[in-house]
């Protein structure tokens, strides 16, 4: 098993940032908001659209819900792409470490096949301050393609989604 700092990403084989064929990576540190406030935002799928625009036709499968848990697969369309996807890690908020979740995504067949691992950490820091930290690696002919383009989609596509995150979350903790 490999070691790894709780404030840091798991990466799973072949998905390595700088082995995979793209990788993107957003934080805000952002001040009185508790892990607590955004978690719902981001594990209740459903909510996404409401937030993020980049996010629409969400279904969780097996009738699950409305959080994702460890297991469940689920569907929606972002940045063009309809993306099955199934959550490989989900640890809910403790107080004293990060919350935490991650999803497998894949999208298209053969050359046009994306395949994406996107993770997601949320942990308190000192002073009443929140990190959210969002990475993605993607593999596949899309993901080479996304990694040319400028200005980079998934960067601002996920700051977007940080943004949003904050955003609703602060309203719902007012």
């Amino acid at each position: 098993m490999q070691e790894y700092d709780m404030g840091e990403i798991q990466w799973p084989a072949g998905y390595v940032p700088g082995f995979s064929d793209n990788f993107c990576s957003n934080e805000v540190i952002v001040r009185d908001l508790a892990v607590s406030d955004a978690w719902p935002f981001l594990v209740e799928a459903a909510r996404w659209p409401g937030y993020y625009a980049n996010s629409s036709d969400i279904a969780i499968h097996g009738d699950k819900g409305p959080a994702l848990e460890l297991g469940d697969r689920f569907f929606f369309k972002t940045f063009g792409f309809p993306v099955d996807a199934e959550v490989v890690e989900c640890v809910p908020p403790v107080k004293g470490q990060p919350a935490r979740i991650a999803w497998h995504g894949w999208s298209g067949e053969d050359e046009q096949r994306l395949d994406v691992h996107h993770a997601w950490l949320i942990e308190e820091l000192s002073g009443q301050r929140l990190r959210i930290l969002t990475q993605e690696t993607q593999n596949g002919a899309p993901a080479k393609e996304l990694a040319l383009a400028r200005p980079n989609p998934m960067i601002n596509g996920h700051q977007d989604w940080l943004e949003g995150l904050v955003t609703a979350a602060r309203a719902a903790a007012a």
